[in-house]
Order: structure tokens, then sequence, then C-alpha cells
């Protein structure tokens, strides 16, 4: 169908983009990310973030080894959005982009209200995350496009109902 030769690459642009900034520019994403493994951090109890002797579980991550997991994601994101506009294996891609964003929902969650803290980037944390959410979600439902296709559900019903029929005519 048109509408999905159009909206597909359309929708994949973002992703794209978003991926080969990360790979290009990484230190404001890797900084990023180590904020919000730090604020993950903690929030876990004490007893999910120290073993059973007490000892810390875990090691941080160097800023070389984040700057190279976010680059990764960022270049995996770039990836599934071009096979997504390029409509191969869309359905695959799309999930993917989904999963793949996730971390992006994660990463910008609000937080505690800091006294002091400037409402600017508050908001373009919040900015953030909508976006995030909202291309997760089309992404889900890009992912389960059939393109107009029956689906497994109703071809299994759809052959049960046959199977009966026949088998009430004999």
């Amino acid at each position: 169908m048109l509408l999905r030769r159009l909206a597909r690459p359309l929708f994949a642009s973002w992703f794209v983009t978003e991926g080969l900034d990360v790979v290009r520019h990484p230190a404001a994403h890797a900084a990023d990310a180590r904020g919000a493994l730090t604020t993950l951090r903690s929030r876990l109890p004490d007893t999910v973030r120290q073993g059973p002797a007490g000892e810390a579980i875990g090691r941080e991550l160097s800023d070389r080894q984040l700057t190279t997991i976010v680059q990764a994601h960022g270049a995996a994101l770039a990836g599934a959005g071009v096979l997504l506009a390029l409509g191969k294996a869309p359905r695959t891609a799309a999930l993917a982009l989904a999963a793949l964003t996730a971390p992006l929902v994660l990463l910008n969650l609000p937080t505690k209200r800091v006294k002091g803290e400037d409402p600017r980037l508050r908001r373009e944390r919040r900015d953030k995350l909508v976006r995030a959410l909202a291309f997760t979600g089309g992404a889900l439902i890009a992912g389960v496009d059939l393109e107009g296709r029956p689906g497994i559900g109703w071809r299994v019903q759809k052959a049960r109902s046959e199977h009966a029929a026949a088998k009430a005519s004999d």
C-alpha cells in the first residue's frame, strides 16, 4: 500500500537521525546514561545493591565502556530504522526499535524535584520522555501491522470452523 511506503520512512527517520547523532556525538548521551545509572543505583534497596557479605554487586562502568555501549545502542537504533525505512523485515525492525527505545524511556523518567532546578531542563526532559513513549508506541503498532493480511489467530479460527463444517457435512 502506498501509505505504508510513505509512512514507514517518515516514521523511521527519527530513529535513524537519533541513532546517528548518538554515534557521532556520544559524550552528551553517555553523560545522560551515567546520570540515569547513578539514579537507578540510588533507588535500589541496599539488599539489592550489596551482596550477602555487604560487598557491592557489580562494578562501575568506565567512561570508555559506557561510551561504547551508548554508541552501539545508537548504531543499532539507526540500523533498525534504516531497515524499517527500506521495508526490509519491517515488523522485526519495528519491534527491535520498540525494544531499543525502552532505555530512552528509562533514561528520561522524572526524578524528584530539586530546589533551584532549572524548569527549562525539567521540561526538556519531560518532552524527551513523551517523545520516547510516543515512538515506542508507534514502533509497537508498526511491529504488529499485518499489512491487511489476516493474522494467525484469524487463520486458525477459520481453519477450525472450516474443519468443523466439513466434519458436520460428512
